[in-house]
């Protein structure tokens, strides 16, 4: 006891001390690498390239191309150079960037510049535009074809309106254009907002743009646009510019708007401001960047703008010959002095809706240009650096990051998981028979089969997952696990007793006593490739996550994730399993109040109430009726039939209800645990909250490429957290993975073994099955690891998620046939097999033709399963129908 105490004193100590160097960690930056490639080379029939502004610019099949354009490749105009527009086009190919490839051949279809370039698959499109005299309604896509210096045109429905000057994104099918001008010879500013849905091209009658519903605020030419997640869903971002009256006269415009692709609505954000000063960026370039950035180049403010705009109006109204030349001078002196546009980097953050200067253009900074996307970089090709003046380079950037976990981290993450190997060789002596290894001979306290439920289900997916949620949202999904509280009693009362009374190993050993073999090997081989989908991604998500926040080397987050949890699983059974995850959820859990505390008094007590309630971020309650959004209903309704499949049916918590010695004791489990998450709920929910005020008041300190928005809390631990107190938080992240990894393994060994081997191998003794269970056991470990692996190098993600999708079609229902099982006398086994096959083929169409939230597919899963398996059960009955009556 006494040394217990030590350590407790030794722990408090080291926090205090970590607290008091909050600041002693070194914290995570980047630098912006910028580099050339080569030059935009002359056209075909000239010697000198000055640059084009507002041409076309996109990335198809790795070649970079620009098309069009406009410049006075003489002189500048207040020289009396006459402005050009050109057609024509210049290809790089970015896998081997030596040199452009011009032609003669390689034209546009006519002089134009200043649309909109949009990616495709089939080439680049084209859209809108200008020449010297009027603006173009002309959509189409450009095909090149770099071996033969040659392009495709393939047309497109036209615009409804002429339109240049104006901005674009796409978001999957969806091209929307917003703003513009129509006439060359009057330029006013539109309101004008399309969308061309590229889904429809098979359909001539509906293939057509659309207007939409435009932003509500004024109309404008040369702003920036953008797609980007707000954190629940993608949205239209439109950012500046410049509304152009009647008069002619210009309005520089500092506003942001989002339109949201789901809720087809509008809102006003936050003006762009930079260290509190209104900012212009008309006529940059804009591109999303990680999970909720939108990065804008340069830029013009509009001061020097306006006063040559005011210069002109006074030349053109004043009939002094001398004022004429007064303005005529001083408009000439800030054409020739003119310092260029702006260079700063700027960053915004959909969630937060803040802006930030996150590094500069090293050279002079291009406006009416396009940045694109290659790899890692960004590519600004030509544009105009100073009014009438253009340049024909191409910039890259590059952000580099640099991380550090730190010696005192990686001292404390290597003593915890030193910690883990321990355990395995301890228990290892104890796991004699296969009662032991499965049920750990009814030796587990009742705590502490809970805290292994708990931990069980708390993935490092979910550890991360839930205060992202809330950190992009609000509480509303705080229903989700609260529903337990309403499933608690049932599962105790009715469900509990099916398993303790019959003496089972397995929850699918059930199956074949109320049924037939068939349903029982069924419903085991669904749930084993369901935990192997689920090893493979419960791996690969939380150690890409890691990687990114902390540069710990994926491959190396993977493997001692892996490795470890292989170790002490196969060694210690479900007994090593049970304890290590109480640890795993002390520390966890732990490590997350820690978090919490650091959290809010780094973002301010104050603060932390005063913007989550201003902001809306603790609303818990939607009531709206909408099947297809996270309303409370629909997140009530998916709670409970989640939670019943988890703690009524699934084989990883079913096993620890059997590890106690008696059903009183399962049964305090299973109230702990419907408890134990509220905890954890309100927990994980303040600190995503916490999260949000924190990055709202610092939003410099947001990684501007984190690609999942699951990484934010990692990202918090490394950059903010004390070093120690952050290597406890990884540890954290690392037990809640490894506390659902090696459930998974020992509970597939645990289904295997006893529903496959030993049911046809009868004469299998148990020292033959204990191997058995031990080769599984490391084999699905061998697989999960190898398979995450491969997963980081493999363009294979998009094939184990259909994998994972179709497995998961089944499981929903198999909790049906579970219930049906128990509670329906006239259900048999005909009926429970096609209720299983067309609860799958009902949740296909409805995840492919419908649009019903995720959460309600456990539920739909679920009641068709019971109701058709029932009907069939009618329809097919069976003479020896084994309906279990508990005593």
């Amino acid at each position: 006891m006494k040394e217990i105490k030590k350590i407790n004193v030794l722990f408090i100590l080291l926090f205090f001390y970590n607290v008091i160097s909050i600041y002693g960690q070194n914290k995570s930056h980047y630098n912006v690498i910028w580099s050339e490639l080569p030059q935009l080379p002359p056209s075909p029939n000239s010697v000198i390239q000055p640059g084009l502004a507002g041409s076309y610019i996109g990335i198809y099949n790795d070649i970079l191309i620009v098309a069009g354009g406009a410049n006075f490749p003489e002189n500048p105009p207040w020289k009396g150079g006459k402005k050009i527009w050109h057609d024509d086009i210049y290809l790089l190919d970015l896998k081997n960037p030596v040199k452009w490839i011009t032609s003669e051949r390689l034209k546009l279809p006519f002089e134009a510049a200043y649309g909109v370039s949009i990616e495709d698959k089939n080439g680049l499109i084209i859209i809108g535009g200008s020449n010297s005299d009027s603006c173009y309604s002309k959509v189409f896509i450009l095909k090149p074809d770099i071996r033969n210096k040659n392009i495709e045109i393939i047309n497109l429905p036209s615009l409804p309106i002429p339109l240049a000057f104006m901005t674009g994104a796409r978001n999957g099918n969806n091209i929307f254009i917003a703003s513009g001008q129509e006439d060359m010879s009057n330029a006013i500013s539109t309101k004008n907002f399309f969308m061309l849905d590229l889904s429809k091209k098979t359909d001539s009658s509906k293939f057509k743009w659309e207007k939409l519903q435009s932003w509500p605020g004024p109309s404008r030419i040369l702003p920036v646009s953008s797609i980007q997640s707000n954190g629940s869903n993608e949205c239209f971002y439109l950012f500046s510019g410049r509304s152009i009256n009647p008069n002619n006269s210009s309005i520089m415009l500092n506003d942001s708007y989002r339109y949201n692709l789901i809720s087809k609505t509008w809102k006003k954000l936050n003006d762009i401001r930079i260290n509190d000063k209104p900012l212009n960026i008309m006529a940059g370039t804009g591109i999303e960047s990680g999970a909720n950035h939108i990065l804008v180049f340069s830029g013009d403010n509009g001061e020097v703008f306006q006063k040559l705009e005011n210069l002109t109006n006074q030349i053109n109204s004043t009939q002094d010959i001398n004022q004429k030349n007064e303005f005529s001078s001083e408009k000439l002196s800030l054409l020739n002095n003119h310092q260029g546009f702006s260079k700063d980097i700027l960053a915004y953050h959909t969630i937060t809706d803040t802006w930030i200067k996150a590094g500069e253009i090293k050279t002079d900074a291009p406006v009416t240009t396009r940045v694109v996307k290659n790899n890692n970089s960004f590519i600004i090709p030509s544009g105009e650096i100073k009014p009438g003046i253009r340049t024909p380079l191409v910039l890259k950037a590059e952000f580099e990051y640099k991380r550090e976990f730190g010696l005192l981290n990686y001292m404390i993450l290597s003593v915890y998981l030193s910690g883990l190997v321990f355990m395995g060789f301890y228990f290892s002596k104890r796991e004699k028979t296969t009662n032991d290894f499965f049920k750990a001979g009814g030796r587990i306290p009742w705590w502490a089969a809970a805290l292994s439920i708990f931990g069980t289900l708390l993935s490092a997916i979910t550890f991360m997952a839930i205060p992202a949620k809330v950190y992009a949202t609000n509480w509303s999904y705080f229903v989700l696990n609260a529903s337990m509280l309403i499933v608690a009693p049932f599962i105790a009362h009715f469900i509990l007793p099916f398993y303790r009374r019959l003496n089972l190993t397995t929850a699918y050993e059930f199956l074949e006593m109320r049924f037939n073999l068939i349903v029982r090997l069924l419903g085991s081989l669904v749930f084993i490739l369901f935990q192997l989908g689920r090893i493979g991604i419960v791996l690969f998500l939380p150690s890409i996550a890691l990687s990114l926040v902390s540069g710990i080397n994926i491959y190396v987050c993977i493997s001692v994730l892996g490795i470890l949890s292989i170790f002490y699983t196969v060694l210690g059974g479900i007994e090593a399993v049970i304890w290590t995850d109480v640890i795993q959820v002390i520390v966890l859990i732990g490590g997350a109040l820690i978090s919490l505390v650091i959290l809010i008094i780094n973002g301010g007590i104050e603060n932390f109430s005063k913007i989550a309630k201003l902001e809306n971020k603790l609303m818990m309650f939607d009531f709206n009726f909408s099947l297809s959004h996270p309303t409370f209903w629909v997140i009530l309704i998916g709670g409970i039939f989640i939670n019943f499949i988890n703690y009524g049916t699934d084989q990883t918590v079913i096993q620890r209800y059997l590890t106690t010695k008696d059903e009183k004791s399962a049964s305090k489990s299973i109230w702990i645990n419907a408890i134990l998450p509220l905890f954890s709920t309100v927990l994980f929910f303040a600190i995503g909250t916490a999260l949000y005020v924190f990055y709202k008041t610092h939003p410099g300190e947001l990684n501007i490429a984190i690609t999942n928005t699951d990484a934010i809390f990692p990202w918090y631990i490394i950059t903010q957290l004390p070093a120690g107190i952050s290597g406890i938080l990884i540890a954290a992240v690392f037990s809640a993975s490894m506390s659902s990894l090696d459930s998974s393994m020992n509970s597939v060994a645990t289904a295997f073994t006893t529903d496959f081997y030993k049911r046809f191998k009868k004469n299998a003794t148990d020292h033959q099955s204990l191997i058995i269970a031990r080769i599984v056991t490391l084999v699905i470990g061998i697989f999960g690891t190898t398979f995450a692996l491969l997963m980081v190098s493999w363009e294979i993600k998009s094939l184990w998620d259909q994998f994972n999708l179709i497995v998961g079609l089944f499981v929903g229902g198999l909790g049906g046939i579970f219930l049906l099982g128990m509670f329906a006398k006239k259900a048999n086994g005909i009926g429970a097999i096609i209720g299983l096959v067309f609860s799958a083929i009902l949740q296909y169409l409805l995840s492919n033709y419908t649009d019903l939230n995720l959460l309600l597919y456990a539920a739909s899963g679920f009641c068709s399963a019971v109701i058709i398996g029932y009907l069939f059960s009618l329809i097919f009955p069976v003479k020896n129908n084994k309906a279990i009556k508990l005593d």
